[in-house]
Formats: C-alpha cells, structure tokens, sequence
C-alpha cells in the first residue's frame, strides 16, 4: 500500500492542522510590536535628520512607523496560519498605491519600513536592529558627504556687450554651464557652482559689472529641468 502523500494531502492536512487564533502568546505579540516601534522609531529619527527636500512632512515620516508596524502584524498573521495567509496574499493583491512620490529617498524609507515590519514579524530581532543600525548609519554618512560640496545655481542676467567681463569673473570659480538664454541682446546665463573654501564677494564683483542687471544665488538640490 502507498502510503506516501501527494500535494493535495499535504495542503488538508496543513489546513486542518492550523488554528485560526495563530501559534503567538501574548508575550509574543507584544515583544514583536514593541520592538517593531523601537527599531522603527529610529528610523523615523534617521529621516528627520537626513531629510533634504523642501519641505519636512512629519505626516509621511509617522506613517513609515506605522507601516511597520502594520506590515509587522501582516508577517505574524502569514507565518501562523495557512488559511489566513492564503486569505491575506488576496486581499493585498489588489491594493494600488497611486500617490506620487517626490523625494528619492522617500521610496528607500518606504522599503526600510517594510523590512522593519518583515524581519520583526518572523522573530529575526537581531537582523532587525543590526541592518537598520547599519542602514542609518550609511545614511548619515553619505548625506554629510554630500552636503560638504556646496554645491548652488547661480545665475546672472546682463547685457550682451557685459558677456566678456561676467566670462571673466566667472573663471575665477568652479562652474559648470547649464543653461544660456539669448533674447534681444539680453543674456541669462545659469551655472552649477562649488563654493568649497569660496566666499561670496564674487557676487558683489560680478553685480557691479556694467551691464549686469541681476546675480542670484540658489542652493542646488541636485534637480534641475533640463
């Protein structure tokens, strides 16, 4: 007699064996969530004081704690119960995020947050604290990094017959042309410029230039509509 079981067995089996209340204590859940929080919680730190955007949305950075935190709870419901697993793979697939998203790294946070939520719903705590220790750390690095270069936009608007004089001015920095604008003799010119060790007076010297009608100065975030 065969006794070997096929794949059909195997899935009645499984589902006649699981509880739908799940394998967790009490003491389970509630370490899984409270160290979802803590390690979310510095992530929520780490993208308060790395955000380089225009403007800090403290709404978007409180929802990556709770993300997860949700996705936490999702990965305790998945691992304790089969039918409740194959129930909730349904149900998430047909979720749509539309929201656009602006800022780069919001999506890496957004990642961040559902390895958070993943790692600690299965019980990896050490995995947990230690990546998101390293990730942070990374982060804060990499960001300082690019903010010693100080880079900024500068532009300048003149008339033609000022071009050789504001060239002149110019090459005593470090640019990088992006843009040139000619209409009826006016010229406006936009540069990326590194200020590293530089102060400002150049500006001074390039506004009083004739023929220079305007200098600005702009902090370059590294968008720029070509």
């Amino acid at each position: 007699m065969d006794t070997a079981l096929n794949f059909n067995d195997i899935i009645k089996k499984s589902v006649i064996q699981s509880s739908f209340l799940g394998n967790f204590s009490i003491f389970d859940i509630v370490s899984v969530i409270f160290v979802s929080l803590v390690v979310s919680l510095f992530m929520f730190f780490i993208y308060k004081k790395t955000y380089g955007g225009n403007v800090y949305s403290h709404r978007f950075n409180t929802s990556l704690v709770l993300m997860a935190l949700i996705t936490s709870v999702i990965i305790m419901t998945i691992s304790s119960n089969l039918v409740l697993s194959l129930g909730m793979v349904g149900a998430l697939s047909i979720v749509r995020f539309r929201t656009a998203v602006k800022e780069p790294l919001d999506i890496v946070f957004m990642f961040w947050a559902i390895a958070i939520g993943i790692t600690t719903g299965a019980k990896l705590y050490a995995l947990s604290a230690i990546s998101s220790l390293l990730i942070g750390l990374v982060l804060v690095v990499l960001l300082r990094y690019k903010n010693t270069n100080n880079v900024f936009l500068l532009i300048v608007h003149y008339i033609s017959s000022a071009h050789e004089n504001v060239i002149s001015e110019l090459n005593k920095t470090d640019y990088k042309l992006k843009s040139k604008t000619i209409s009826h003799g006016l010229i406006e010119l936009t540069l990326e410029i590194k200020l590293v060790g530089i102060g400002t007076e150049f500006l001074d010297e390039i506004a009083e230039i004739d023929g220079v009608s305007n200098v600005s100065l702009v902090n370059y975030n590294g968008e720029f509509a070509q």
